[in-house]
């Protein structure tokens, strides 16, 4: 708010926003993370997607892996690691569509990590899961996060000061290519991705074997020159029309698509005659998310490197063909509709072995031995799972900002002592097995989980929003949407109604185990919907009041700018003036 109250516009708030939650939720990212970014620029007229999600290093190759003895991508460490895209997304951002100077935006970033921030209580207990790992083997986070060898205090100030010097540091090289705004953004970006920040990287990734969640020591491969050769890029955006709306999204190299076919799905049914929070309501959208997710889990990835139908996807006639699968009682099958092949069907085959494994208690381990290393058991990383966070910004000219930034969160890899934050985990998200749109390869996008959104309505731009949540963006995304555009509440409301989310299909993080026919209800859940919502047959576990969503979103119509945020992990703001 600050940033607009002194002129900027939205994208230079964005980007100071979302470079300042690498300080102060350093549980949900980190510099070295990753961020789509759907906006609308009220000069150009333009909506457009800006892929800060960088790529696989030039090493990556399904054989590098198994040869490891590797059967996954594992979830921590460094052979998890892939280009980290936000830091360029940000800047090219702020140079093509900002108005601001690099320090203007760096400067809360560096305040924050030099002088502190309170320590929130989800950071202290992420810290606590770790801290064995963090004493006996990442010793640079240890330096970070146990000061004195102690948990750092909720309410507490915590300060990384390293990380601040390594922004400063940016900055003293971008001064010193003179005044000019644009040449000093350009500066920036050769000091992290061709200079001394990408060969610390690429000294740490190299260097040292740093236990995983395998609970085997291993090198990284990102390079200095998997750096160099990566740059963020625009493209064309998704988008689908659903009512009076159109709404956009990032590509199949992120879950993004997953909503506009669950809304193309939908278009099919009178939502505007249910009750929301009802269990014929719930159930369509169930049985559509369930479609969904199965496409993806089939066809999505990087479509530079595989054919991915996506025209053919958000089609009417493939809607009204995989419409008459939804029935009145909950599907158990993964059912892709789009012709599948021997690759598949041994992913399927490996997919029910993680299913059975989960459900025997032997799917994810929690400890494993290492020998001749401090203890001599270590909780394996992540004890606790990292998330994502999400902004979302409009200003008084109309442009529009929704960014998802994700990734290098202090639970996902061991903090290089030489820049004061760790490498991100995104490459979990890669499966090994060959023949798969989203098998690994060099320079290639993991089909990652982050997404954002943006929907013009009557023609017009109107709101951006988005969640953290893994596998549940696009799931409480929607579920926002439709409150908001079929069942009429307003953005606060339809943000507070009870979520849900399905874990029917493979997880996108290790150990990427299944769930048929699970549903998870946030406990405010009307009792007669979940009683109604088994006898449909599925499988409903209730969870805690306020346990579903991070949602947060803004919207503009007639010159009134509106905005909702979440309450419901005490972390989500909504702010206007």
């Amino acid at each position: 708010m600050s940033i607009l109250e002194r002129g900027g516009n939205a994208f230079d708030a964005a980007v100071a926003g979302g470079l300042t939650l690498q300080a102060v939720e350093p549980h949900l990212n980190g510099p070295a993370g990753e961020v789509p970014i759907v906006f609308y620029n009220a000069r150009t007229e333009q909506t457009e997607v800006l892929c800060g999600q960088g790529v696989a290093p030039g090493a990556a190759t399904p054989e590098r892996f198994t040869d490891l003895g590797l059967d996954l991508i594992p979830g921590s460490g460094l052979l998890a690691a892939v280009v980290p895209g936000a830091f360029d997304a940000w800047l090219v951002m702020l140079r093509d569509h900002g108005t601001m100077r690099l320090r203007d935006v760096f400067e809360p970033l560096i305040h924050y990590a030099r002088n502190g921030i309170p320590v929130l209580p989800r950071i202290n207990s992420a810290v606590a899961g770790m801290r064995t790992v963090f004493e006996n083997h990442w010793h640079g986070s240890r330096d970070v996060y146990l000061k004195n060898g102690d948990l750092p205090p909720v309410g507490t100030m915590h300060r990384n000061p390293v990380m601040a010097d390594t922004y400063e540091r940016i900055l003293s090289e971008a001064d010193a290519v003179g005044g000019d705004r644009d040449r000093q953004i350009e500066a920036a970006r050769r000091a992290w991705y061709k200079g001394f920040v990408a060969e610390a990287m690429d000294r740490f990734s190299q260097s040292g074997d740093v236990l995983d969640v395998d609970g085997v020591p291993h090198k990284g491969l990102l390079t200095a020159d998997d750096m160099g050769r990566w740059e963020a890029s625009y493209e064309k955006p998704l988008s689908l029309k659903f009512r009076d709306f159109e709404v956009f999204k990032p590509g199949p190299w992120s879950q993004g698509p997953v909503m506009l076919q669950q809304l193309s799905l939908l278009d099919g049914f009178a939502l505007e005659d249910m009750d929301p929070s009802g269990d014929e309501y719930i159930h369509l959208i169930l049985e559509a998310g369930k479609l969904a997710f199965a496409d993806r889990e089939a066809a999505y990835g990087d479509p530079k490197f595989s054919d991915v139908p996506m025209e053919h996807l958000l089609s009417k006639s493939y809607s009204e063909e995989r419409r008459r699968l939804m029935g009145e009682t909950a599907s158990q099958d993964l059912q892709p509709g789009i012709e599948t092949d021997a690759a598949w069907e041994a992913h399927l085959a490996a997919i029910h072995t993680r299913e059975t494994k989960a459900a025997a208690g032997a799917g994810e381990p929690t400890v494993a031995p290492v020998l001749g290393v401090g203890e001599p058991t270590v909780a394996l990383p992540p004890a606790e799972r990292g998330d994502t966070c999400h902004i979302c910004v409009v200003d008084r000219h109309g442009n529009m900002v929704s960014a998802t930034p994700s990734g290098g969160w202090l639970q996902s890899s061991p903090v290089i002592p030489e820049l004061g934050f760790p490498l991100n985990s995104r490459a979990q998200m890669f499966w090994l097995q060959p023949g798969l749109p989203s098998t690994i390869a060099p320079y290639k996008r993991p089909r990652t989980t982050l997404s954002a959104s943006l929907a013009h309505r009557d023609g017009k731009p109107y709101m951006a929003w988005g969640t953290p949540g893994g596998d549940q963006q696009d799931q409480w995304s929607l579920q926002l949407f439709l409150r908001h555009a079929v069942s009429g509440l307003n953005l606060q409301q339809s943000i507070e109604a009870p979520n849900w989310h399905t874990d029917h299909f493979p997880s996108s993080f290790w150990p990427r185990a299944a769930k048929p026919n699970t549903v998870v209800v946030d406990g405010q859940m009307p009792e007669a919907t979940v009683t109604k919502l088994r006898e449909r047959g599925h499988d409903v576990v209730v969870g805690p009041v306020w346990s579903e969503g991070r949602l947060c979103a803004v919207s503009q119509k007639d010159g009134i700018l509106k905005g909702g945020a979440d309450p419901r992990t005490s972390q989500g703001y909504a702010i206007g003036r």
